[in-house]
């Protein structure tokens, strides 16, 4: 697969690290609006300020979306209608509307869309799936995403602009979280939600409660100003037991989980396109950020 990458912030170098060890990957192009960020690559691959200009030349199987989220939607858009295969970043679009609109568009097309969720692929979240299967059923589960997100943004401070962000929290670690809710119970719907905003309105806290078709109760607790991080999942038994995934336990260097878990984004990204594989997840999670923010109006905020 000849690969693209448009967008060179944060998440970009373990695309490429990913993209570089993959033997049935070639990495064929680079675009990024910032000439110093496209500066390393020149002369090792085609480097475009423009993604159109990419997807007319570069001569592209699939390509990596990795720009700020309310830019997600038009690049995407543009990708399907030159027939390149999308893996977006999570979220889909930054607004509902726009996701919808990108999920109608991949099916007319028959062109593959695929979203990153990148904590599938982490290796206690895997171990954590394979112990449940066969067992005994989930009587509950209690997602926890807590960071200082200014830790985490580098120089992509787009991430602190809602406008751009399409939210705080919920907007941008939400669909992992919600994803890894659907990952073990199936079709969710949330049933409740507090959030607590900063001066400048920017969700820095939320605690979403949703429920499967077969009423097991799930928790996602996302934390935007935590000094230090924690991401796991908690799965409670019927019989009893507590099965946990920390999902950074084993990797203890900053972002070091993510090496491996955007190796295996990639490995799923290439089996989609291989399989023609169109419908992962991406919109429904976009569907629950909405409902969070909309149950949100209605009931107190978190203190």
């Amino acid at each position: 697969m000849r690969l693209g990458v448009v967008g060179l912030g944060v998440i970009s170098k373990f695309y490429l690290a990913a993209a570089r060890r993959r033997p049935d990957v070639t990495l064929a192009a680079v675009c990024d609006l910032r000439a110093a960020a496209l500066e390393p690559h020149a002369g090792v691959v085609g480097t475009y300020r423009d993604h159109r200009a990419m997807l007319r030349e570069a001569g592209l199987d699939g390509v990596v979306v990795t720009t700020p989220n309310d830019t997600h939607a038009p690049v995407c858009r543009d990708a399907l209608a030159a027939g390149v295969a999308v893996c977006v970043e999570k979220p889909l679009a930054h607004r509902l509307a726009d996701g919808r609109d990108l999920h109608r568009a991949a099916r007319a097309t028959g062109v593959p869309l695929f979203t990153a969720f990148h904590r599938r692929y982490n290796s206690a979240v895997t171990a954590l799936r394979a112990g449940l299967s066969g067992g005994p059923a989930a009587a509950g589960l209690t997602v926890r995403y807590w960071e200082r997100i200014e830790d985490h943004v580098g120089a992509d401070r787009w991430y602190l602009d809602p406008r751009r962000c399409g939210g705080g929290c919920v907007a941008d670690n939400g669909p992992n979280a919600f994803d890894l809710v659907r990952l073990l119970l199936g079709e969710v719907t949330v049933t409740g939600a507090g959030i607590r905003r900063d001066a400048r309105g920017i969700d820095r806290a939320a605690r979403v409660e949703l429920r499967s078709r077969d009423g097991v109760p799930a928790v996602v607790e996302l934390d935007w100003s935590y000094p230090g991080e924690v991401k796991d999942v908690e799965v409670r038994l019927r019989d009893g037991t507590v099965r946990r995934a920390d999902m950074l336990a084993g990797h203890p260097g900053f972002k070091e989980s993510l090496w491996h878990e955007y190796a295996g984004v990639l490995g799923a990204f290439t089996a989609a396109v291989a399989g023609g594989s169109r419908d992962d997840g991406g919109l429904a999670a976009l569907e629950l950020v909405e409902q969070t923010y909309h149950r949100a109006n209605r009931y107190q905020e978190a203190p």
